[in-house]
């Protein structure tokens, strides 16, 4: 189930934005919430969905998410959130399938810090499916191309 806290805004829009069939942006029970908060009996059920959960978890402050969906060769020992961040939004621009077990997301996220402008994180992460579950294992910053806006 789901930790205290900020998670706790079950009927709320989803914060990674996904949007239903009606174009309409989805409950966040419906979406990255079922995966958050039932990570041991409903994993993701692809790359996209991982990321976006992901997305949701560093919004909802959910280390623990974030901790158990992250590869075990490069995940880190714990997690610090920092404080006054404000998650702006999530725009996926590519999900790509390698292969059977390799996906690549590019995304960007926009956060403002407190007292800050705010920050675009423009990002292509790789995913592995390995036990019947899809894992974040890292990403890299997209880089600019000279003169684009991007």
């Amino acid at each position: 189930m789901l930790l205290p806290g900020k998670a706790m805004k079950l009927l709320q829009t989803c914060p990674c934005g996904r949007s239903g069939a009606s174009k309409k942006p989805l409950a966040f029970a419906d979406c990255c919430g079922r995966f958050i908060g039932y990570f041991e009996t409903k994993p993701a059920p692809d790359a996209e969905s991982l990321m976006r959960s992901r997305y949701s978890a560093f919004v909802l402050e959910q280390a623990g998410y974030l901790l158990a969906t992250w590869h075990t060769t490069l995940r880190p020992a714990s997690i610090e959130f920092d404080a006054g961040v404000k998650w702006l939004g999530l725009e996926v621009r590519l999900c790509q399938a390698l292969d059977e077990t390799h996906a690549q997301v590019e995304f960007i996220a926009r956060q403002k810090n407190a007292g800050d402008a705010a920050l675009r994180l423009h990002e292509i992460s790789r995913f592995v499916f390995e036990s019947g579950r899809w894992y974040y294992v890292e990403g890299r910053q997209h880089s600019k191309a000279p003169n684009s806006s991007q």
